[in-house]
C-alpha cells in the first residue's frame, strides 16, 4: 500500500461503502485467516478508495495522522512520509463496544519501562516491538497533563550535569508551555524537530533526554542493562532498519485479538455495535 494515508469530509460515504463490501464477503467464509487483498473479488478498488480517503484527510488536518495511528492499538492504522507494507484485510468488530476498556490497552504516558515491556508481551509482543512502535511518537501532539510530572519534577541535580544545556533548555520550553498547574489541555509536539514527518528523529530526541513522555525517556533512562539503548542508537543512525522494522512490528500488532466466526462482526456504523 502506499505511505501517504489520510480521512475525510467523503468519510461518511467511505464508511458506507467499505459497510457494503464488508457485508458482502460470505464467498471469503467466516473462519478465513487475515489475507492479503481480502476485497479483492467483492471490491478490487476497497484499498485505493481507502488510501485515497486518508491521503485527503491528512492534507487537510495533519493531526489527523498520529490520531490515526493511535488507533492501530484498536483497529486502525495511517503512516505519513513513512514506510510501507502490505496490510493483512479481513478484521472483524468486536461484539461490545468500551471506551474505557479500549483505553486501557495503551500504556499511561508516566508508564515505567517495566510497566510498558509487561504491557506489551501481554498481548504478544517483546521489547524489540516496544521500541520499534515507541516511534510512532515522531510526530503528533501530547496534552499538558500527560507531561507535567516529568518536566517539572526534574531535579536540580540533573540540570546541573545537563553539560551542554539540551534538557534543560528543552524543559524551559516545555514548561512555558505547560505551567505547574492549569492549562491541562495545551498541546505540545511529540518531536519538536520534525512534527508533521514520520522519521527517525524520536530516537535521536530520546537519547538526547528529549523525550516529551516520560514512557519515551525510561526506554532510555531505565535500561540497566544496555540492550534497548542498542536499539535506539540503531534506529537514531539508520532510518531505513526503523521502518523496516517497524512495519514488521505493525503487522504484528495487527494480529492482536483478531475475531473469526460468530465472535464478532461487521458494523453498520463503526461507531455502535449491530442491534
Amino acid at each position: 500500500m502506499s505511505c501517504d494515508f489520510s480521512m475525510n469530509p467523503f468519510t461518511i460515504v467511505l464508511i458506507t461503502v467499505l459497510v457494503l463490501v464488508l457485508q458482502s464477503l460470505s464467498t471469503f467464509g467466516d473462519e478465513q485467516l487475515l489475507v492479503h487483498g481480502y476485497y479483492r473479488e467483492t471490491c478490487p478498488m476497497a484499498e485505493q478508495i481507502v488510501r485515497y480517503n486518508l491521503q485527503f484527510a491528512v492534507l487537510k488536518n495533519p493531526r489527523m495522522a498520529a490520531s490515526l495511528l493511535r488507533l492501530h492499538f484498536h483497529d486502525c492504522f495511517v503512516m505519513r512520509g513513512g514506510p510501507c507494507w502490505e496490510v493483512y484485510l479481513g478484521r472483524k468488530d468486536s461484539l461490545k463496544a468500551s471506551f474505557d476498556g479500549a483505553n486501557q490497552l495503551i500504556p499511561a504516558p508516566n508508564s515505567s519501562l517495566e510497566t510498558l515491556i509487561s504491557n506489551f508481551k501481554q498481548h504478544g509482543l517483546d521489547i524489540g516491538d516496544l521500541v520499534a512502535l515507541s516511534g510512532s511518537h515522531t510526530m503528533g501532539k501530547a496534552k499538558c497533563s500527560s507531561f507535567r510530572q516529568q518536566i517539572h519534577d526534574a531535579s536540580a541535580e540533573e540540570e546541573q550535569y545537563d553539560k551542554y544545556e539540551r534538557y534543560t533548555t528543552f524543559r524551559r520550553i516545555l514548561r512555558s508551555i505547560c505551567p505547574r498547574s492549569g492549562k491541562d489541555n495545551r498541546l505540545a509536539p511529540l518531536d519538536f524537530q520534525t512534527p508533521a514527518r514520520f522519521d527517525n528523529n524520536y530516537f535521536i530526541n530520546i537519547l538526547e533526554g528529549r523525550g516529551l513522555l516520560g514512557s519515551d525517556n525510561v526506554l532510555v533512562k531505565e535500561d540497566h542493562e544496555g540492550e534497548i539503548r542498542k536499539q535506539v542508537w540503531a534506529y537514531a543512525s539508520n532510518q531505513e532498519l526503523f521502518f523496516a522494522s517497524f512495519a514488521n512490528s505493525m503487522l504484528r500488532m495487527g494480529n492482536i485479538n483478531v475475531l473469526y466466526g460468530n465472535e464478532g462482526e461487521i458494523r453498520r456504523n463503526c461507531r455502535f455495535v449491530n442491534t
